[in-house]
């Protein structure tokens, strides 16, 4: 009867013209010669519309893709036949080799007369001629999944767990009910489900093949190419993509020249800076020639004076904390600094770096031993030290006892070597030793032999001196300098300073 075919899945060729549907059987009408498909597909789309009926003048190939509902056994032997309904269309019926899948197809001929097709049942047992038309059409999912089903174990060996054990025809797996269920089923089937070759048991080995690939070589091929014809690929390994600031020229005019400062007497130690410039050390006597030629032209020891005091007191408060340590809500913490100057210019210089850092509210303690007579250059910063809230001691005893927050050393002279041996000298130094407190060092000596207190940094002018180990760490300040200056002494200067006028210096 017509309605045993209801629920069967089927495929409409309907010619070039309108195409191809597959869609599941939901009314067949022999008096109007019509057929309806639910939830229809046009040409693997889905429809907008939930149900598409053909008229038998229009179908030109039909296929049965899938027949719902277990096979009734009794009638395994039996082929018996029907009629579809549709008195207009001729089909011919073929069986595949395990007869399950059936094809439907429209003779060439103009006869109308209907044609039986074979009741769905059971036709494993059915041996019937397929025409070589037939052989040409392409077999549906439906037909090669079955077919995967019933070939022997054998042939059916795959990897995945869910195929491992022998399926049959007419054995039925339990599947889940809801839809979403059976089209998860169905994209498994897709994927899964196609007719291969026989696999082998054991895996693939990974590992053994990967080791096979020479990546080193084969990287350093294309890195040859790449040289030879001048190109550059994107995604080189062991190449990071530069990255660079917001305000940062990424367009390079020239080369960069590192060394930009040449002084004529060749010194044994060099310096570079944080950029990569380098920067020479220079002898005592070119240094002082330096400072001579400046004053001359109008750098007086004053403005010398002034211009060491600020750039030893902004590294003073940069290593006391900067604005972490000096603010408002810290007024109870106040940093106490202990300034040790003798008697000359480097002890001047340390007073003046003592009135800025009292300035900056820090409390200074200045330790200068008393003389009949002083230079009055020492003399005219002591007068201005005087005017703040800083504290001055002539004897060792008024130190405190406790550590401080830092040592300024200003002790040491580069021409006064007689210094060292005065009693005052030598309690300062075993003072400054004692206490636990960090060392800077302003403009000190050449000699490690002249420094008695060890120092974790030391601060030069203008230009570095060789400096020992003693000297710890060395900075590069900016008195002023003019470049000119410079030339004049024989030295082709180019400032190493940037925007900054305290810099860092690392030993070549």
């Amino acid at each position: 009867m017509a309605t045993d075919w209801l629920g069967s899945i089927v495929s409409i060729n309907c010619g070039d013209s309108l195409g191809v549907y597959q869609g599941r059987v939901s009314a067949v009408d022999h008096i109007s010669q019509t057929i309806s498909l639910t939830r229809p597909f046009h040409n693997g789309v889905k429809c907008l519309v939930p149900e598409v009926t053909f008229r038998a003048g229009d179908i030109t190939e039909l296929k049965i893709l899938q027949i719902p509902g277990p096979v009734d056994s009794k009638q395994s032997g039996d082929l018996q036949h029907t009629e579809l309904g549709i008195p207009g269309v001729g089909c011919q019926v073929g069986t595949n080799q395990n007869g399950t899948g059936k094809l439907l197809k429209k003779p060439t001929s103009s006869s109308s007369a209907p044609q039986a097709i074979p009741r769905r049942m059971d036709m494993k047992n059915q041996e019937v001629v397929i025409s070589p038309q037939q052989q040409q059409c392409s077999k549906s999912y439906m037909d090669r999944h079955l077919e995967t089903l019933n070939q022997s174990k054998g042939f059916r060996r795959r990897h995945n767990s869910w195929s491992s054990s022998s399926r049959h025809p007419n054995q039925v797996t339990p599947k889940k009910s809801g839809l979403k269920n059976g089209q998860m089923k169905s994209k498994d089937d897709e994927c899964f489900g196609d007719d291969i070759e026989e696999i082998p048991d054991t895996d693939f080995d990974f590992e053994g093949n990967l080791a096979l690939f020479d990546k080193a070589a084969v990287f350093e091929e294309i890195d040859t190419y790449e040289r030879r014809s001048g190109t550059r690929s994107r995604g080189t390994p062991n190449e990071r993509p530069a990255r660079y600031r917001h305000d940062e020229n990424i367009l390079e005019s020239e080369p960069v020249v590192y060394r930009r400062i040449v002084v004529p007497q060749n010194t044994n130690k060099e310096f570079c800076t944080d950029s990569g410039l380098v920067v020479p050390s220079v002898s005592y006597e070119l240094h002082k020639k330096v400072l001579s030629v400046a004053e001359k032209h109008g750098l007086t020891l004053e403005r010398r004076l002034e211009m060491t005091g600020v750039c030893a007191s902004q590294m003073a408060l940069s290593l006391l904390g900067g604005p972490n340590r000096l603010n408002p809500k810290n007024v109870h913490q106040r940093p106490t600094v202990a300034l040790l100057c003798g008697p000359h210019v480097k002890g001047a210089q340390g007073i003046s770096c003592g009135r800025h850092l009292s300035n900056h509210d820090v409390h200074v303690i200045l330790f200068l031993p008393n003389f009949v007579k002083m230079l009055e250059s020492i003399t005219n910063e002591l007068n201005l030290f005087s005017k703040t809230q800083g504290q001055q001691v002539s004897s060792v005893k008024d130190l405190p006892d406790t550590p401080v927050d830092l040592v300024i050393n200003c002790l040491d002279c580069h021409e006064n070597a007689f210094l060292r041996d005065q009693p005052w000298y030598k309690a300062a130094v075993d003072w400054a030793n004692q206490n636990r407190a960090p060392v800077l060092s302003i403009d000190p000596p050449m000699s490690e032999m002249e420094q008695g207190i060890d120092a974790k940094w030391s601060l030069a002018l203008g230009l570095p001196l060789p400096l020992g180990e003693r000297a710890g760490r060395v900075y590069l300040c900016d008195i002023g300098i003019p470049q000119k200056v410079f030339q004049e002494v024989g030295i082709n200067y180019h400032s190493p300073f940037g925007c900054k006028f305290v810099i860092p210096l690392h030993s070549t």
